[in-house]
């Protein structure tokens, strides 16, 4: 049996955390596609060309400790702008939806590109100012506190780059559930996207 769940939206939404849950609740297998593309943007700081980097991919690159870095957050969006390394890196993804007993992808273009007949779609959303706050902290528990304004000024620009590039921009499918978790708990934003694909299984 195969049961695909995209999750898309912006950074610091609550997507990583929701498609964990959902994976869980579920028993399907779970893929943050931003990891993917953060691997190749943290190989382009050590000065690897963005296509060799995302051709060459392997596991321990997904290791690396620094993944969740903002220089590392701001690599993966600009790597993630260029077509060819979005090529590279679709059929992996793509191989992954379709493994048996289901699974859940998240990022910013699953349910319009990679996997637009997924069974359930969800664009999981929040302002920009809440998600900023989320991110600083975050960043704030790991010791690497910013200034909120560069922190919110980092997710407006973050958004405009991946909502505005050519390829693949970050939108909402037009068949996907909108959840905006702005004003939620963790645990309500969870009990709605498991609502939503309970009803399309």
């Amino acid at each position: 049996m195969t049961f695909t769940v995209a999750i898309d939206g912006p950074a610091a939404a609550g997507k990583g955390t929701i498609s964990k849950a959902v994976a869980a609740h579920f028993g399907f297998a779970h893929l943050d596609t931003g990891l993917l593309y953060r691997a190749v943007g943290r190989r382009t700081l050590d000065g690897v060309e963005p296509l060799l980097a995302a051709t060459t991919l392997t596991a321990e690159d997904l290791d690396a400790s620094d993944l969740r870095s903002p220089q590392v957050a701001q690599a993966a969006s600009k790597v993630a702008a260029i077509g060819d390394v979005r090529t590279a890196l679709v059929d992996f993804q793509r191989a992954f939806a379709r493994r048996a007993g289901g699974a859940v992808l998240d990022g910013r273009d699953i349910g319009t590109v990679i996997c637009p007949d997924a069974n359930a779609k969800l664009y999981v959303t929040a302002s920009a100012e809440v998600r900023a706050q989320r991110r600083f902290a975050e960043l704030a528990a790991k010791g690497q506190a910013d200034e909120l304004a560069t922190v919110l000024a980092d997710v407006k620009e973050r958004d405009a780059r991946d909502a505005n590039r050519a390829d693949a921009p970050m939108k909402a499918a037009e068949d996907a559930t909108i959840l905006d978790t702005s004003d939620l708990s963790i645990e309500g934003a969870i009990a709605q996207a498991i609502a939503v694909i309970e009803a399309r299984r």
